[in-house]
């Protein structure tokens, strides 16, 4: 019964994203998101889309993952990553102020082509992460549900992945924005009714929940909050679904997005954290990256909502990467022309290659959060320095910050093998990742430094 409930239920959120998604769009409202009349997305559609593409299912699975294993202390780490709604919001509010009309064309007028590249290469991996970890969930939620017929999970990932396709290449970011908001409130329903649930259920304990441990210890977990703390400025200027809605709506508009996407988005975090804090309260076993594990302790209609709203945070994700895809390869790399078909092709690239990095056999899901976050990082000196403090920065103190924080991610990607561990710490692998983002931070900001100008910038025009 709750396979066939959480397929019908997810059939039908699909159709609805279908009918919802514009039959006709502008080339203005493909890559910009504007309406049939010409206007702007408004507040709560900003909101709800910024919300809905940032606790995607991945996500949602880590809060949770991290969760288990580490307490509240892991679930507070991955919300601190939520932070980046207020640090994104500070970065595109200092770039519009600053006449810019995205990263790229601050980092073009700064460092030229190099500039741009580096920032390019690094968001189009992000893109690749995104559609190839919610490809990921979608399996394992298939293989969890159906066990009988997991040999078929990847035949599931490729459905789900081409009925997103279809209806984004139909309005590209007007599509997204669209959809965004009916399942973000699809979403909330469903979420709200589980974790309701969670909390009333006789076996939860607020005040055990907040002071878990997890079954491995708390210490990993506030590791990993320093971590984030340090990638949390970084962290949202790589993104570029989060960086495409920063210039999309007036000032006003996209600031107080940003303030109440962080809210929103902090809490329904949280609490689903809170279902991996409980499986490890009530001592449950560790099985399908919690799918399985859910399915043994939760009552059955709980279990359907929980796998319904990773489901529909899943297809929300899918939707708005390919979008921010699509005018990456457009508008940015200049690969395809700036029409709905040159946008199509690009949204059908990336999920192809998306979805053949499933084929890989990789499911893990933080992992990938973690070598992109570390990436970034080199965008942390430039920014302080360059955008806050309106210095002039060398270009080769630009491509020593970027080398430095590939040289990391990489590290932390190998960490495993024998020439890398040797240069590591011999610890956890959070510990090691903390290692590396202090070392990447001081060569960035040691570089930037040694190569900013006492110069100050001007406004672009």
């Amino acid at each position: 019964m709750q396979p066939i409930a959480i397929l019908g239920i997810f059939t039908l959120i699909i159709a609805a994203s279908l009918w919802a998604a514009p039959r006709q769009v502008s080339v203005t409202g493909f890559f910009g998101g504007t309406s049939e009349t010409g206007a702007a997305p408004g507040l709560w559609t900003l909101v709800l889309s910024q919300v809905t593409t940032w606790i995607f299912a991945r996500s949602l699975m880590n809060a949770a993952i991290l969760g288990y294993f580490y307490g509240f202390a892991g679930v507070l780490a991955y919300a601190a990553y939520y932070g980046s709604f207020l640090t994104g919001g500070f970065v595109v509010m200092r770039l519009r102020s600053a006449g810019a009309g995205s990263v790229q064309d601050w980092l073009g007028t700064r460092f030229g082509t190099m500039g741009t590249g580096c920032y390019n290469l690094i968001i189009a991996l992000r893109l690749l992460s995104e559609v190839f970890a919610n490809l990921i969930v979608v399996g394992l939620i298939f293989a969890a549900v159906f066990p009988e017929y997991a040999s078929f999970s990847n035949m599931a990932m490729m459905l789900v992945g081409l009925l997103a396709l279809g209806y984004s290449t139909w309005g590209g970011l007007s599509a997204a924005l669209r959809t965004d908001v009916m399942q973000m409130v699809l979403f909330l329903v469903v979420f709200v009714a589980a974790f309701i649930a969670l909390v009333i259920s006789p076996d939860f304990d607020f005040a055990a929940t907040v002071t878990a441990q997890g079954v491995s210890g708390a210490h990993n977990g506030w590791v990993l909050l320093l971590v984030a703390f340090l990638q949390v400025f970084s962290y949202p200027v790589h993104d570029p679904v989060m960086m495409d809605r920063g210039f999309l709506s007036d000032e006003k508009t996209t600031r107080d997005s940003f303030i109440h996407a962080f809210w929103i988005s902090s809490l329904c975090i949280i609490a689903f954290g809170f279902f991996g804090i409980q499986a490890a309260l009530q001592g449950a076993s560790y099985e399908t990256q919690l799918i399985g594990t859910w399915a043994e302790i939760l009552p059955a209609w709980v279990f359907v909502a929980l796998m319904v709203s990773l489901l529909v945070s899943a297809l929300s994700t899918l939707d708005s990467a390919l979008s921010s895809a699509a005018r990456l390869v457009v508008e940015e790399l200049n690969l395809a022309s700036r029409s709905l078909v040159g946008g199509r092709l690009a949204m059908a690239a990336f999920a192809a290659l998306g979805a053949a990095l499933t084929l890989t056999g990789s499911q893990s899901l933080f992992d990938a959060v973690a070598v992109s976050g570390t990436a970034s990082m080199f965008l942390t000196p430039v920014l302080v320095v360059g955008l806050i403090g309106s210095r002039q920065i060398a270009p080769w103190a630009y491509l020593v910050s970027f080398g430095a924080a590939t040289l990391g991610a990489a590290a932390y990607f190998l960490r495993d093998t024998q020439w890398v561990s040797a240069l590591l710490y011999d610890g956890h692998k959070y510990e090691q990742l903390l290692q590396i983002c202090i070392v990447v931070l001081l060569v960035g900001f040691g570089a930037v430094l040694s190569g900013a100008s006492r110069k100050r910038e001007t406004s672009q025009t």
